[in-house]
């Protein structure tokens, strides 16, 4: 297993957070192999990514901010990200010098057009099974660098996932809109395609995901509700199915017990509310 401390945001810069977030996987029993290994040491690689994908003509200036694309009528992607509808895909050098002079540019990815079988992207996940998805229709071109120059998401992890030899990625169940954007880099890229399982959320009574912003628990609150990491690892496997009841259990037990397809029968989000802490 790697540790890797995704990092680029301005807003994740706190060398705090990462030195928390190793500590609570330590409380947890769990550890790793390789890492940590912060993105923000990793800059040229993705740069040289880019360039190399713009040499190919497969990359293009943005300029369209996030109000306009939210006001556009165009549909939305799974993930909730507005379908981009291709307004700065063909304008002309002399164009983009124009507005070069009022706001610094994005970077987005050209994809295939409707219809190209290059644009339709399969693969099975672990936990949620077979997915399609036509990259034109259901996501449009798509960012790999943002207009303050922060590397985008998908970019970064598919530059990263192959140069640290990943072959398995485990991940929340959020992500799993973002795959088929994420194959589709590693083919133009000449990467090798890791196995994928999303699993399911923690989330709140109201289906929302949980976060910070909201008050809702994090792990300090559910290391004084829980005391020992296996009580709560214990609630935890019973509340996704793997195990019958919630016995505490430390991590190393949960190995044994731990089963794919027990895990695909019960992918339901997990609702953290008072039930969960009693």
């Amino acid at each position: 297993m790697v540790l890797r401390i995704e990092d680029l945001d301005p807003r994740c810069a706190d060398t705090r957070r990462a030195e928390q977030i190793m500590a609570d996987l330590q409380w947890l029993g769990l550890d790793w192999d390789e890492g940590p290994i912060y993105q923000h040491d990793r800059l040229d690689l993705y740069r040289d990514s880019v360039a190399a994908l713009e040499a190919r003509g497969l990359v293009y200036p943005c300029f369209c901010t996030r109000a306009e694309l939210h006001a556009a009528s165009a549909p939305h992607a799974s993930d909730g990200t507005p379908v981009y509808a291709g307004t700065c895909r063909n304008l002309t050098p002399e164009q983009i010098a124009e507005k070069m002079q009022l706001r610094p540019a994005a970077m987005r990815l050209r994809v295939p057009e409707s219809g190209d079988p290059a644009g339709e992207i399969s693969f099975t996940d672990r936990v949620y099974g077979p997915q399609s998805e036509k990259l034109a229709v259901e996501c449009g071109d798509f960012l790999i660098q943002r207009s303050d120059g922060v590397f985008a998401y998908q970019l970064v992890v598919v530059v990263d996932d192959a140069e640290m030899g990943v072959t398995e990625i485990v991940r929340g169940n959020d992500l799993l809109p973002s795959v088929p954007r994420q194959i589709y880099l590693q083919r133009l890229l000449g990467y090798a395609q890791p196995s994928y399982a999303h699993v399911p959320m923690l989330v709140a009574p109201d289906g929302r995901r949980l976060s910070k912003r909201e008050r809702d628990c994090d792990m300090g609150e559910l290391k004084r509700v829980f005391g020992t990491p296996e009580r709560l690892l214990g609630r935890l496997a019973g509340a996704s199915g793997l195990t019958p009841d919630d016995t505490p259990r430390g991590a190393e037990q949960l190995i044994g017990l731990f089963s794919w397809d027990t895990l695909a029968e019960h992918a339901g989000d997990i609702v953290i509310d008072d039930g969960f802490f009693g």
